[in-house]
């Protein structure tokens, strides 16, 4: 877990923190979904789920690009939002 201390005398910024930090993991959450539904419309479109090696030359090939590019983006932002899921900000 991470942890965040925030030492001010002003309370006001302390909680404008906490939400900044409540603020990206909820971009980070919906960005994840709109990836994932861009990955699951290439899948249905073309039935596959893990690998595109079979595709190529019979599908096009930016489409595999972005398809193999949705899923290393996906895989991204779930790490970054596991780290910003687990902050837990402290006001002192």
């Amino acid at each position: 877990m991470t942890r965040v201390i925030i030492e001010t005398s002003d309370q006001s910024v302390a909680e404008r923190i906490g939400v900044m930090v409540h603020n990206e993991a909820y971009l980070l959450r919906k960005t994840t979904q709109n990836v994932k539904a861009k990955i699951r419309a290439f899948e249905e479109k073309y039935g596959l789920s893990e690998t595109v090696g079979h595709l190529y030359g019979k599908v096009d090939d930016m489409e595999l690009i972005e398809w193999e590019g949705e899923l290393e983006t996906l895989a991204r932002l779930e790490k970054k939002l596991a780290a910003f899921e687990e902050v837990r900000v402290e006001i002192e």
